[in-house]
C-alpha cells in the first residue's frame, strides 16, 4: 500500500507510469554503455515528481523512456495501464500524442509559427478533432498560461519565460494526462523560472495533470511532492514530502550520504 502525504498508508492511486526493471545499453564506438541498470519506478497520477542527478546519471534517458521517445534494451515500461514494451514507432508516437505533453529546456517552439500556431501543431495530427474544438483549445490554453493576448507573436518575439508558457499549453493542448518536462527552468533567470513553477504547480493542483521533472535545480525540488536522486543508472533515493514538509524515504541505497537535492531544508 502506498505512503499518503500524512505520512499514513492510504488506498492505490492510478499509476500513469509504470517502469519495471528496465536497463538501456547504447551502443559507443566499440563499446557498450549501460544508461540505466534494473531501474523501478511508479508514477501516481497526480504527482509532482522531480528526477534529479547530475550529468550522465540516466535522469534524462529515463525520462525520455518514460515519454516513448527511447525505448528499453530490457524491462517494460507501462503507459496509463497500456504495456508499450516493443511497440512500432507508429504506435509509440500515437501513445505520445495522446497521453504524453512535453516540455523541454530549449522550448522546442517552430520559429515560422505564431504562439497560437505551435500550441495547435499537435492536435493537426487528430482529424478527429473540428476546426473550431481546435481553435477553442488554444485560446483555453493560451488564457490558462496568461498569453491569450501575445497569441499572434511569434517565438522571437516572446521572452524566454513567455516561450515557455506557450510550450507548457502545447503540452496540455491534447488533454495530456501526464507532462514530462526536461530541465524547463534551465534557460530561465530565477525570477522567471520561479513563475514558470509557479503556473505548473497550479495546473497540478486544479486541474491534477502529472508533471515528472528530469533536473538538477533545487527550485524544482523543493516544490516536488516526491523525489527521485539517480547515480549512475540507479535510483538511489526515493522520498515523498509529507504534510508537515518532512520527507519520508522509501528507498535509500546512498548509505547515509545526503544530496544536496533531496533535503529542501539545509
Amino acid at each position: 500500500m502506498p505512503i499518503t502525504n500524512d505520512g499514513a498508508v492510504g488506498e492505490s492511486k492510478k499509476m500513469i507510469i509504470e517502469i519495471k526493471d528496465v536497463s538501456k545499453i547504447y551502443r559507443l564506438g566499440d563499446q557498450n554503455v549501460l544508461a540505466l541498470k534494473h531501474v523501478n519506478l511508479k508514477v501516481e497520477e497526480g504527482r509532482f515528481m522531480a528526477i534529479a542527478g547530475s550529468s550522465g546519471s540516466g535522469k534524462s534517458t529515463l525520462l525520455n523512456i518514460m515519454g516513448c521517445i527511447d525505448t528499453p534494451s530490457k524491462g517494460q515500461v507501462i503507459i496509463n495501464g497500456r504495456d508499450v514494451s516493443g511497440q512500432a514507432p507508429d504506435e509509440l508516437a500515437e501513445i505520445r500524442a495522446r497521453t504524453i505533453g512535453f516540455v523541454f529546456q530549449t522550448f522546442n517552439l517552430l520559429p515560422v509559427l505564431s504562439a497560437e500556431e505551435n500550441v495547435e501543431y499537435p492536435l493537426l495530427q487528430m482529424p478527429e478533432i473540428s476546426k473550431e474544438e481546435r481553435r477553442e483549445r488554444v485560446r483555453t490554453y493560451l488564457g490558462i498560461v496568461g498569453l491569450g493576448k501575445y497569441a499572434d507573436h511569434r517565438p522571437n518575439q516572446l521572452s524566454g519565460g513567455q516561450r515557455q508558457r506557450v510550450a507548457i499549453a502545447r503540452a496540455l493542448v491534447t488533454n495530456s494526462r501526464v507532462v514530462l518536462a526536461d530541465e524547463p527552468t534551465a534557460n530561465l533567470d530565477r525570477k522567471t523560472g520561479a513563475g514558470i513553477l509557479d503556473l505548473m504547480q497550479k495546473i497540478n493542483v486544479e486541474r491534477g495533470t502529472t508533471f515528472v521533472f528530469s533536473t538538477h535545480d533545487r527550485r524544482v525540488m523543493e516544490r516536488a511532492d516526491t523525489q527521485v536522486r539517480m547515480e549512475d543508472g540507479r535510483i538511489m533515493k526515493l522520498g515523498l514530502k509529507l504534510s508537515d514538509g518532512s520527507w519520508k524515504f522509501v528507498l535509500d541505497q546512498s548509505k547515509g550520504e545526503e544530496g544536496p537535492e533531496i533535503n529542501p531544508e539545509a
